[in-house]
């Protein structure tokens, strides 16, 4: 991922709440179609100007051809509060996060995220390095706003039951391994409407953790059609299991990795 500052000039006089507001609109609007990522956005107030710092999943992902309608509505709403359209300034590449997937015609995606990931939660089929959102029609409503909810929900359910110690534990972990969660179910549907935009198999990663031993974690059957699902060698060197009737990957219990 790629560390921009986004510098918003005043041309008239203007308010804090104002500025703020309308940075605010348009930062939702880019992290909603994914060319930004992440959650904490730091906005200085310099020399009159605002700077607001962001991580982008490529370089070019601030290019105005990959704006959603909804980015293009909140850029002309900073005119009502005084700003002009921000000027993109790439600082350099962060060394600690994920690259990103170049494949032109991905073969296959995998919805896959946990609770230390802050990059798209598609990966492709080929590679496995996340696909920045914009490169994949629109889901809904011209962004990925339900993709982008799935995931945070996700991410929270993962870290709830990493944390461990608490009621909420087991729930959040039948969220993110079961079949018959509203999890599931929503993500399920995120990757039926994927595949169908893009003409691609996507599919869905079924966290598992628990079981007996590890003979039996071999023997499992696909959780939603009871098929067979064991791969010869590991996917990825993750994904154990993978079922394509019903477009499901999994893993061997992490309790006997």
């Amino acid at each position: 991922m790629f560390v921009v500052d986004l510098t918003f000039d005043c041309y008239q006089d203007t308010t804090l709440e104002q500025a703020e507001q309308a940075i605010n609109r348009l930062v939702n609007a880019l992290r909603f179609n994914g060319q930004i990522m992440g959650e904490e956005f730091p906005t200085v107030l310099k020399d009159g100007f605002f700077i607001t710092r962001v991580m982008c999943p490529t370089e070019d992902a601030m290019h105005p051809l990959n704006n959603s309608p909804f980015v293009k509505h909140s850029i002309e709403k900073l005119h009502n509060a005084g700003l002009l359209a921000p000027k993109v300034k790439v600082i350099g590449q962060d060394i600690h996060s994920n690259g990103a997937d170049c494949c032109t015609e991905p073969s296959s995606y995998i919805l896959y995220t946990t609770y230390v990931h802050t990059c798209s939660p598609l990966y492709c089929g080929d590679d496995f390095l996340p696909v920045p959102l914009f490169r994949i029609p629109a889901i809904a409503n011209g962004d990925y706003k339900t993709l982008i909810k799935w995931q945070e929900d996700w991410q929270a359910c993962d870290q709830i039951q990493i944390n461990g110690a608490t009621r909420c534990e087991f729930p959040a972990l039948e969220e993110i391994s079961s079949t018959k969660s509203d999890l599931y179910r929503r993500g399920k549907d995120i990757t039926k409407r994927i595949s169908f935009l893009t003409k691609k198999p996507v599919y869905y990663y079924l966290y598992r953790v628990g079981g007996v031993d590890k003979a039996s974690e071999l023997e499992r059957k696909c959780p939603s059609c009871n098929g067979d699902w064991k791969l010869d060698e590991p996917w990825f060197g993750l994904f154990d299991f993978r079922c394509e009737p019903c477009g499901l990957v999994s893993n061997v219990s992490w309790d006997f990795q």
